[in-house]
């Protein structure tokens, strides 16, 4: 074998042991898959040069070198697909877009074969180790540099948007990798096509290109994690956060920001972050100051502040922390989490007015619980007491009584009963009218409500008629109490309304006092209360007899 064949194997070769060991050390995704196309391209353009100097028969040279140049217009396509995916790792082709890629190629590669009136090579002297080129190799040359001008455009418009770094990296080394394929290509055409005539063969240089580039390549692959799985995960778990992250090194360069962060700010990787300017830019801050000064002079500390951004029409609540990152007790750089609070803050919000509501129907359900239970305060003490006097009623008395005396007979616990009703009430209400008797009534009890304790129970009889029971009271407190009573009332003057006339009246008044003895023993308190009262009620008429105005002591 020449050298040409010797330069055009070894190309081979290296190709093949690259091939095989980016697929041995790297695990297969897509991005993988795209340049394992690409890089199987190039393999293609040196195994068919060798081809060409191996074998003597002019048909078989023919089919070599047309798969040596379909080998190097798909080469084009795949090199293009790769740059696509690496300037955009997340790019999902349709096929529409994968046809319109890949059609050029396959033209160019319909034409290579099918070589109408040798449109695209002929043989010199009847071998295709020297060959002439016609209209469709030169379309074909057209097509290369079209499809490496279109990747070098993408590659130079990523490398100067807003990427990460290590992205940045990686489209450099692109570039110059590519840079350095397209001049060994276009090196061959210029000494061994268009300037033949002129100049001796130079051989292998296109297939030396493809060697260097791929050289290239693949050491960039691996000193970056170009098609490093765990990275590519990285930056796809963070740009699927709902927290934005901004990675800043010491000197607060932004060198890494998830998708989110562009949401919130105007942030540029590999552009100082200034927070005061970041800041100033919000609606409003808590703790702006402070939080400032924290992050100027202590950055150290973990900080954390609260910002309103004005978006769209709508307020938008944030929350940022900044925290350090370090490596061997050792400040290397920041990351800062910025979490939107918006949904959060206008939930507790809503939770805060259904709060404030439902405390205000609570207070108003209070309010009315209070009136309810005021009126129905109002409703028993109404059930027990009369309305004109305001003393305990008939039925309410005879049932206090009739628990009362049981227990002060069990207890031996001495009380006093009295009955009294006011003297020739009828001649008063025949002399002045029903209203001024109501008010005798009123105002004489009154007189009496207030000589009494206040564990005294006093209640309107009937009519004109009241009670006093007087518990723990002996027969001599009672009498002088009763004596009190009586005198109490008839030095009372109540106003008629009539020519300011005043009235006086009487009273007559039976007292019965109770002193239990230690044996008595009482279970029917009903019988008793009753029995009690037909005492005292013959008391009262036997004050009324003697002439009024006077008491009458049961014995």
């Amino acid at each position: 074998m020449g050298l040409m064949t010797w330069l055009d194997f070894v190309s081979f070769l290296l190709l093949f042991i690259l091939f095989v060991y980016v697929i041995a050390t790297n695990v297969i995704t897509q991005l993988h898959k795209v340049y394992l196309f690409f890089h199987f391209s190039m393999m293609i353009w040196p195994l068919g040069q060798v081809a060409v100097h191996m074998t003597d028969n002019p048909q078989l040279q023919q089919i070599c070198i047309n798969i040596s140049f379909v080998g190097l217009s798909m080469l084009c396509f795949g090199w293009l697909l790769f740059t696509k995916y690496l300037t955009n790792h997340k790019l999902m082709l349709s096929p529409r877009d994968f046809l319109l890629l890949l059609v050029p190629s396959v033209i160019v590669v319909a034409g290579i074969i099918w070589n109408p009136n040798e449109g695209f090579m002929s043989a010199v002297q009847g071998r295709y180790e020297y060959r002439q080129y016609g209209l469709i190799f030169w379309l074909m040359a057209v097509m290369l540099i079209a499809y490496f001008l279109y990747s070098m455009k993408l590659l130079a418009r990523a490398y100067q948007t807003d990427v990460p770094p290590s992205d940045r990296a990686q489209i450099g080394n692109a570039l110059t990798g590519i840079g350095v394929f397209v001049c060994f290509t276009l090196l061959d055409l210029l000494i061994n096509v268009v300037l033949a005539r002129w100049l001796p063969v130079v051989p292998g240089l296109t297939s030396l290109g493809i060697v260097i580039a791929d050289i290239y390549f693949v050491f960039s692959i691996q000193k970056h994690g170009m098609f490093d799985l765990v990275n590519i995960a990285q930056q796809d778990v963070a740009d699927t956060l709902s927290v934005g992250v901004i990675v800043m090194d010491e000197q607060n360069v932004v060198i890494e920001k998830n998708s989110v962060v562009d949401s919130m700010f105007e942030l540029t990787v590999g552009v100082r972050l200034d927070m005061v300017k970041l800041l100033q830019s919000v609606e409003d801050s808590g703790n702006f100051d402070t939080f400032l000064e924290m992050y100027r002079l202590h950055p150290g500390e973990r900080i954390h502040t609260e910002i309103r951004v004005a978006e769209a029409g709508r307020m938008v609540y944030l929350s940022m922390h900044v925290a350090p990152v370090v490596v061997n007790q050792q400040i290397v750089g920041r990351v800062i989490t910025v979490q939107d609070l918006t949904e959060l803050t206008r939930l507790v919000e809503e939770s805060n007015r259904q709060n404030e509501a439902l405390q205000t129907r609570s207070r108003a359900l209070l309010m009315m619980q209070d009136e309810l239970y005021q009126a129905n305060l109002k409703l028993e003490l109404m059930a027990i007491t009369d309305s004109l006097t305001g003393c305990y009623n008939r039925r309410y008395l005879m049932q206090h009584l009739e628990h009362e005396v049981v227990m002060n007979r069990r207890d031996q616990i001495p009380f006093a009963l009295f009955l009294f009703d006011i003297d020739l009430f009828k001649t008063v209400n025949d002399t002045y009218g029903h209203l001024v008797g109501d008010e005798v009534i009123k105002n004489t009890s009154d007189v009496v409500r207030n000589m009494l304790r206040p564990e005294d129970m006093f209640a309107r009889y009937g009519g004109e008629e009241f009670t006093i029971y007087l518990p723990r009271t002996t027969k001599e407190e009672a009498e002088e109490l009763a004596h009190r009573i009586r005198s109490a009332v008839e030095h009372n003057e109540i106003e008629t309304g009539k020519g300011h006339a005043l009235v006086s009246v009487t009273i007559s008044m039976g007292v019965l006092a109770v002193d239990p003895q230690p044996s008595s023993c009482l279970e029917d308190g009903e019988s008793y209360v009753h029995e009690m009262f037909v005492k005292v009620d013959k008391a009262l008429y036997e004050a009324k007899e003697n002439g009024r105005n006077q008491l009458a002591v049961v014995q």
